[in-house]
């Protein structure tokens, strides 16, 4: 708050008037009368200062580290102007928001050393009245003549002191007292103050935006630079910085600076980078960028700064890591694991045993087999493995040898090249950081069996179409219906690839060498249903339980998975009897779905509408339902 200048003399009788009557004139101003009445009540002395409350030396640096910002900044801008502070007896104090002084500048204040009062709480409680604290309550600048202060040694000088808020909120409170009023004017002091108040507020401001802006660059998976002219990095993010280091030339590591990207890009004048300083920009343009120590393939933008004089004086350029992108995409396409080891349940030996080596085996980063029968369960087993594995957080993918012709499963492993389309990535690639389930590998033509060993030994790839060799990071599990061993002594399966897929060999027993698992695994898929479709739970009464425990279950779990969820869709209450379960091989649904239009829109409604469901109960693949209901003239919903 402006004041006017007030008689010194005059209020200097006011201040005695109440210490010694009690009586608050008038003229006193309203602020300062509360305040000599609070610190009556308090009981502070009136003649020097108490630094009882005070921050010990470990407390008061840890306050400094914790507000640095606007300490730099007032280090600064007393370094700029102290020579004002000494020619007019100036002296400047900063408090934190509590009102410890966290810093003071200049000459000795109120007969005190910058040791002592540094760390000690200035309150009302514990000084009486003073500017500081009522430009703290009232949270508004405010100047205090030294009669008006509450503590005698402090009325030789007057004060000005102004809330510095950031957010609505008192961070700081800057103070500056005089005690030479003749020859610097009052008023020069609170405008000071004020330019002080108004600079280091403007000044946090912009380091708090500063801050959240860095801290939104460094999360997002981007690498962002501002480059000046000639290659030289004047900014980069967190990922940016993790990729300038793995380009910087060795010995030059401990350089505060970014490397010039002239110097280390070897193809830097081919790049948008150099044509961005043309006045070029470029958008979403996959680009190669060669150093001396690697290659990266990246999706970078790049726009030029231009000045005052529409010159172009700096680029920031905007790069997506192609390897980070096929992460993006594989998780955004829904590759990830599904099930956990825990998921697949049973007591018997031969699980138990199954369980154990693929934990063990799950712990380690070389490829592997799962071998078994059709239906046991190997593609759930490939997840939980890929699940407890070290690779958890990358992408799972899943291929299947049976599902497409040779050369179409070729472009689905390997991608795509070519320079007009911008090519397409293959599930090797996108696998690149997780697992790469391939099924029913022993399908997989003798030709893409060896390009697949060529790759894995390599750790690279090419796609189809194309020369240029990318690195992948990917394990592979690979499940096989028969014994694949015996395929390679025949001569009908790659012994190379057989080589690097069978370091580790697991075993999935079929229902057979399982049977007192049967009921557990059964309300198991009970479980998992009821949960799926937000249903209550459903039980198998014992005499069912018995009669799933008598049949051998030639197709295993997926076998099992169907008859089980027909009966759980046909049971209207919560207790599935033998009379709910149609066995496989039973007069049903089953039998007549082929050539029964009314049988499959049936089967269909009891599987809900949902395709895998129905492929599960009809022991048939997807493919094949969905030529069923293109034949009965169906929508799938």
């Amino acid at each position: 708050m402006i004041r006017e200048r007030r008689n010194k003399a005059k209020l200097e009788m006011y201040y005695d008037k109440f210490i010694k009557e009690g009586v608050i004139d008038p003229n006193i101003h309203p602020w300062v009368a509360e305040s000599w009445l609070r610190s009556k009540r308090l009981g502070v002395g009136t003649e020097s200062f108490s630094l009882d409350e005070k921050l010990t030396a470990q407390e008061l640096a840890q306050h400094r580290e914790k507000y640095c910002a606007a300490i730099s900044f007032l280090d600064g801008l007393y370094e700029e102007i102290k020579e004002h502070f000494t020619t007019y007896n100036l002296s400047m104090l900063l408090y934190d928001q509590d009102v410890y002084v966290l810093k003071n500048y200049a000459l000795p204040f109120y007969q005190k050393t910058a040791g002592e009062l540094e760390g000690a709480r200035m309150r009302e409680e514990d000084v009486g009245t003073s500017s500081v604290c009522i430009a703290h309550r009232h949270k508004v600048p405010f100047l205090m003549f030294g009669p008006e202060m509450w503590i005698k040694d402090c009325q030789n000088g007057d004060a000005c002191s102004a809330p510095i808020i950031v957010d609505n909120q008192v961070k700081y409170i800057v103070t500056v007292v005089s005690v030479q009023q003749n020859e610097l004017p009052y008023s020069a002091v609170v405008a000071l103050v004020l330019s002080i108040k108004y600079a280091m507020e403007q000044h946090l401001k912009l380091i708090a935006s500063l801050t959240a802006k860095h801290t939104i660059l460094d999360a997002v998976p981007l690498a962002v630079y501002h480059i000046l002219p000639g290659g030289e990095v004047a900014y980069a993010n967190k990922l940016g910085h993790s990729r300038l280091s793995g380009i910087v030339p060795p010995g030059s590591e401990e350089k505060e600076e970014g490397p010039n990207l002239s110097n280390v890009l070897l193809n830097y004048r081919h790049t948008p980078l150099y044509k961005g300083f043309l006045g070029v920009p470029s958008y979403n343009r996959e680009v190669t960028w060669i150093t001396p120590r690697k290659t990266y393939e990246d999706i970078t933008t790049v726009v030029p700064l231009a000045g005052d004089d529409d010159d172009i004086e700096s680029i920031v350029a905007v790069s997506l890591p192609i390897e980070d992108l096929r992460t993006l995409v594989a998780h955004t396409a829904g590759y990830t694991a599904r099930y956990s080891l825990s998921s697949m349940v049973g007591t018997s030996n031969a699980f138990i045993t199954m369980q154990e080596k693929a934990s063990r085996t799950a712990r380690h980063d070389y490829h592997l087999l799962l071998q078994g029968e059709p239906g046991t369960g190997k593609q759930r087993l490939a997840h939980g493995i890929h699940q407890a594995s070290s690779r958890a957080a990358g992408p799972l993918i899943a291929v299947k040898g049976g599902d497409m012709p040779p050369e179409i499963l070729e472009f689905e492993l390997f991608g795509r090249g070519g320079s007009e389309t911008g090519g397409r990535p293959g599930k090797l690639e996108l696998a690149s950081g997780g697992t790469l389930f391939l099924d029913e590998v022993e399908k997989f033509p003798a030709t893409l069996q060896e390009k697949l060993a060529e790759a894995l030994e390599s750790k690279q790839l090419s796609r189809s179409g194309e020369t240029v060799h990318r690195p992948i990071d990917v394990r592979v599990i690979a499940a096989c219906d028969t014994e694949l061993k015996r395929l390679v002594e025949k001569g009908v399966f790659s012994a190379r690839f057989y080589e690097i897929i069978s370091r580790a060999v697991v075993r999935v027993p079929s229902l057979r060498a399982r049977r007192d698992d049967l009921p557990s695994i059964a309300n198991h898929i009970i479980e998992e249903l009821a949960a799926l479709h937000n249903l209550l739970p459903k039980n198998l009464e014992p005499a069912a339980a018995e009669l799933i425990m008598g049949y051998d279950w030639p197709g295993n779990i997926k076998q099992l998975q169907g008859v089980v969820e027909q009966a759980f869709f046909r049971t209207p209450g919560t207790t599935i009897a033998c009379a709910d379960i149609i066995m496989p091989g039973e007069q049903g649904l089953s039998k007549a779905w082929k050539e029964d239009k009314a049988a499959f829109i049936e089967a269909w409604k009891a599987a809900g509408g949902n395709i895998s469901r129905l492929a599960n109960m009809l022991d048939v693949s997807r493919v094949t339902l969905y030529r069923y209901l293109k034949k009965y003239g169906l929508d799938k919903e």
